[in-house]
């Protein structure tokens, strides 16, 4: 394609919570989404991305529980009020903490479940860590998901995207029998549904044409990504309208859970081999 095509090709990079925000944008515009909305239900699983998603669509933002952080795989020092998972139906927003695995089992086929993940692979796989037992109710109703005949949609950002098959680090990994670790052990349990990443979001949202060619980076651009994109003036206007709504945007979450946990918490009774349990010296 060039120029006399009609075509305009453009350069940008995301940071990593920007890119969450894009593929947040995506999500909220896509047809089962939007009919969900209207006639059906929503289960939002709590993560970083999946409270864009939240933010965008019922304006509430998610707890926030694990997550890495320079310190390793650390939680949240307080359990808020603020709702981890959240059911949307009928123009209301209801946390669903309590009754997780019941209110999955209440999904059909015209109901939209939006999770994240931890990995992706370039086959379409995807897990979640799980350092709390079983993968606390997310894991327990993780077959639920799967069998129930809801429409899963897995949010997930090229940063978490890994060499290799997503299944060998499923295989490989686990809670229980880690010698020492920063933060909490942590297993991995597979997460099956639509993966949609930044790239799948420039597709969806603007029809054009898109490449990543640069990751990571320095002074705030760790992690992020570089794309170049090409398509028709229409398409490029489109996509340069939802960047505008991305460039800038940090973290989402309710502000509460946003602090990491520290030695001694809650969570300390169930997190296993974290060395922030032992005395430093």
């Amino acid at each position: 394609m060039n120029r006399e095509d009609g075509t305009k090709r453009i350069q940008f990079s995301l940071t990593v919570s920007e890119g969450k925000w894009l593929i947040a944008y995506a999500i909220s515009r896509m047809e089962n989404v939007q009919n969900a909305l209207k006639n059906g239900k929503i289960i939002f699983k709590g993560g970083t991305t999946v409270s864009c998603v939240a933010e965008l669509l019922t304006g509430t933002p998610l707890r926030i529980c694990g997550r890495i952080s320079s310190r390793g795989a650390v939680s949240s020092a307080i359990r808020s009020g603020a709702a981890h998972s959240l059911l949307y139906s009928k123009g209301q927003s209801v946390g669903i903490d309590e009754d997780y695995e019941d209110r999955l089992l209440g999904m059909g086929p015209e109901d939209i479940i939006i999770t994240g993940a931890n990995i992706i692979d370039a086959y379409g796989n995807a897990a979640m860590l799980a350092g709390s037992p079983a993968g606390n109710h997310c894991g327990r109703g993780m077959s639920a998901m799967a069998v129930e005949g809801a429409q899963v949609i897995v949010a997930a950002g090229l940063e978490k995207l890994i060499p290799g098959n997503v299944s060998d680090s499923i295989k490989n990994s686990r809670r229980k029998g880690v010698d020492d670790s920063r933060g909490m052990a942590c297993g991995l349990f597979p997460v099956t549904g639509e993966v949609v990443t930044e790239l799948d979001a420039i597709r969806m949202i603007s029809g054009a044409a898109a490449v990543l060619i640069g990751k990571g980076g320095v002074f705030g651009g760790e992690g992020g990504c570089l794309f170049q994109v090409w398509g028709l003036e229409g398409e490029i206007g489109r996509l340069g309208q939802a960047l505008g709504m991305c460039y800038g945007k940090g973290i989402s979450g309710a502000t509460e859970s946003l602090a990491e946990c520290s030695f001694p918490c809650a969570g300390c009774r169930e997190h296993l081999s974290c060395c922030y349990k032992r005395v430093m010296l």
